[in-house]
Order: structure tokens, then sequence, then C-alpha cells
């Protein structure tokens, strides 16, 4: 199964290039990423806020100057997530009665990627509170997938998908606790990546109830980039990174992969399966070591009940749940007890495997429902489910606190459909780097 891009607009990285042989001014750059906004993202709707007048008097000053050695992406004009803070921009989180959140000052990553020469045009959209895989909301309406406008492009990170896919902007950077990276960038057909946890800073990125609060790296959520491919991925990674990464060390052909298809807490629907189990099979013909099951996998349905247990109590902050409990603190470090054991265990798996292939959801880009999530039904293969099973895709790599690359691979039911390469704890590059070898050898 191949899958083609919806656009042929150059990555972040080629266009950096292009900027600095001066095929390209930064000002000539920031003007063109303007105007596929303004003619592509009516119908689509994934770029809300808009700071047009200011990147073009950024990409002004930055006109005729030479790029700095730590500036690879200079005079880039890319987006962000609208839950991270810009000085001088509302940070709503989806929420109508915050469009008078104007924030003070840039978010940590804003600053490590305006550092880096980037040009923030604007930001993408999202759910209500970052909580749901479409991206709809009170302040700013509908984000529609750009392969299929009546199907969601994915959430939380939706409009930064649906805007990098339909080619507005190169980059975008989100935020993943429930697969909020990872699935936008499957139902949209592009790269993304959920870093190890910690790796990347959120300071900035708070919900506006709690403005002032200065973000941290609260439990499961991390910070990830969307890109076309795995270079700006790359890029993206060692721009925003808080701590030295380790360079990928091994190349494809001498990595063991072991293949989760399955689990019983979420079946895979053969939208999904078939371009899985194709993009496996060209691993298997050009000899690349994969395992199809391993008593080494730990128990993946009790981690999907403990990580939503852990979810749901991160994304109430302790508030009683929808049975009227409160968690206790005995509860929780229960919960953080059982979250490191499952770090120790998939650290033993990887002494054995390099990483893991598995979906990044059980379903593609579903069409748009305005059920609530946890009234939600959900069809894989003829049968309806409860929507909430999908998280466990999410989960298998976001309880451990794993990184993990998500990389198109073909389509199913007419849609984009990816894999997600899952690796030990800091290994985010390396999972970068495999990915694109297994793009490489897919779609070459």
């Amino acid at each position: 199964m191949t899958y083609t891009q919806l656009t042929k607009e150059p990555g972040a990285l080629e266009l950096a290039a292009q900027i600095r042989k001066g095929d390209i001014s930064p000002l000539e750059a920031v003007e063109a990423a303007i105007a596929r906004v303004e003619a592509l993202d009516g119908p689509i709707n994934a770029v809300p806020v808009r700071d047009f007048d200011r990147a073009r008097d950024l990409a002004r000053a930055a006109d005729g100057k030479a790029p700095a050695s730590d500036q690879p992406l200079f005079g880039v004009p890319m987006t962000i997530k609208e839950s991270f803070d810009i000085a001088g921009l509302p940070t709503t989180w989806g929420h109508e009665q915050f469009k008078g959140n104007v924030a003070k000052r840039d978010a940590k990553l804003v600053t490590q990627l305006k550092s880096a020469g980037a040009i923030l045009i604007g930001k993408s959209n999202v759910p209500p509170d970052l909580s749901d895989w479409q991206s709809n909301n009170p302040a700013y309406g509908r984000t529609h997938n750009p392969h299929d406008l009546a199907r969601s492009p994915g959430g939380s990170s939706g409009g930064a998908a649906a805007a990098v896919a339909a080619g507005m902007v190169p980059c975008d950077y989100g935020t993943d606790i429930g697969g909020s990276v990872r699935v936008p960038a499957h139902f949209c057909g592009v790269w993304g990546h959920k870093s190890s946890w910690g790796l990347i800073s959120k300071h900035g990125h708070d919900h506006p109830a709690m403005a002032g609060s200065d973000g941290h790296d609260g439990v499961l959520s991390i910070a990830g980039p969307i890109a076309r491919n795995a270079d700006d991925l790359d890029a993206l990674m060692r721009i925003t990174a808080m701590m030295p990464l380790r360079e990928p060390h091994k190349p494809l052909k001498d990595c063991k992969f072991l293949l989760v298809a399955d689990q019983d807490a979420s079946p895979v629907d053969a939208a999904v399966k078939g371009a899985m189990h194709a993009a496996v099979s060209e691993l298997d013909k050009a000899g690349v070591s994969v395992d199809y099951s391993s008593d080494l996998l730990p128990d993946l349905k009790a981690q999907h009940s403990d990580y939503m247990r852990m979810l749901a109590i991160a994304m109430a902050r302790g508030m009683p749940g929808p049975d009227g409990e409160r968690a206790t603190a005995t509860d929780w470090f229960n919960l953080l007890d059982l979250q490191a054991r499952s770090e120790i265990a998939w650290a033993h798996l990887f002494e054995s495997y390099d990483f893991v292939i598995a979906p990044p959801a059980p379903i593609v880009a579903f069409a748009h429902d305005d059920t609530p999530v946890r009234e939600r039904k959900v069809m894989i293969d003829g049968a309806e489910r409860d929507f909430a099973e999908v998280f466990a895709w999410a989960g298998i790599s976001t309880f451990p606190n794993l990184p993990s690359t998500v990389l198109p691979v073909g389509q199913g039911d007419g849609m984009p459909t990816g894999i997600q390469i899952i690796g030990p704890r800091w290994s985010d590059l390396d999972c970068i780097a495999t990915a694109r070898g297994i793009g490489e050898l897919l779609h070459s």
C-alpha cells in the first residue's frame, strides 16, 4: 500500500537550505506560508490563531542577514499548538471564555524555536482541554481532516497535523498524553514524535484556569514535533531537548523488532492492520529481524487499566471522577509504583529488542462525532466497541514514559495509516532514525 502526501511544499530543513542559499528570502518564505493558510485553511480550519503581521516584521528584520550556526530553522515559518503561550496571543485551550487570556511571555518551547530562527505565524487548533481525538471547540470551531473534510484530523494536536499535511506550514509542535501527537500524524498521513517523558520543557503550557503556574512536566504528558519527514523531526528534537541526546547507533538492517499487532484491550481494525502488516512484510523481505510474539512483553491489558486510571486522575487534577469518587494519595502513590514497574518491564524487553512496532491507533480517521468521549462508540471490524478502548495504543508507550515515532506507511478505507516505532527511554533520535529507514525502504 502506498501513500502520497497532499503537498509538494518543502520541509523545514529543505526550506531553510533554500533561504541560506539565497533562493528565497525569509519574508518571501513567510509570505508564501501566509498565502497558503489564507488559500487552504477556510474549509480545514487548522490555524485559527494568526500572527501574520508580527511574522512579517520578524521576516523583514531577518532579510539580508546570515543565519547563525545555531539557527537551523532560520527564516522558516511554522505554527505551534494553541495551548502553548506566545506573548501577545490568546491561550484558550479551546474555551470561549478564555479568549481574553493573552499570554504575557513566550513558552520555553517557543523561545527555543525562535532562537533557532523559526518564525511563528500562528497557533493550531485543539479540542477543549486537549482531551479528544478531534479538534473542535467553542472558541474556534472544528478542524477537518484535509484528506476528507467529513473526518477528524485527530486530537488534541489535530490542527497541527492538518496544517502540516495540507502544506500550509512545514512543521508544528504539539503535546501528547493520550496519543495527541501520534494519532493526528496517523490520521493525517504525516510524521510525529512522542518524546521521552521529561525531555522537552512544558514551561508556558498552562491551562488558562491555572494561568501563572508556569507549566511543568505533569505525569504522562510530553511535547513533541509534527512534520512531513524524519529529518525535520530530528532537527526539532535537537533544538528543543533539555538534555544531550544519544546519537543513532545502529542501521535498520541490524535492528531486532517486536511487532505488537493486537491487544486484548483494543483490537485493531483491518484498515490499519493491513498497511501495518504490509510494511512489516517489507522488513521481512529485506532481511530485518521481526518477532511476532514475546514472553517479555508486559501485561498490556493490566497496563491499559493502570494507564487509564492515571490519565483520568491527571486530567481531572484529582477531582472526583464520574462515579463521584476522589482518588486518595495512597491511590496515586500505588499508581506511581505500577508505572515504575512498567518502566522496568519495558527496559527488560529492550535488552532483547531494539524497537517495538505497533499501530498508533486501532482505527483510521473517523467521521466527526459530537458524542461525549465517555459515551462514544467506535466500529472496529464491524463490531461496536467503547471509544475508551482505543487509548490502549497511546498508553502502550505513554505509561512507561517511552519515545515513539509515527510514520505513514499506507492507507486503509481511503485514509492514511501509520505505525509507531517505540524504543527505550531517551532513544528518541534512534526511533526517528529507524522510522526514517523504514520509510525509505517502503517508499523509495
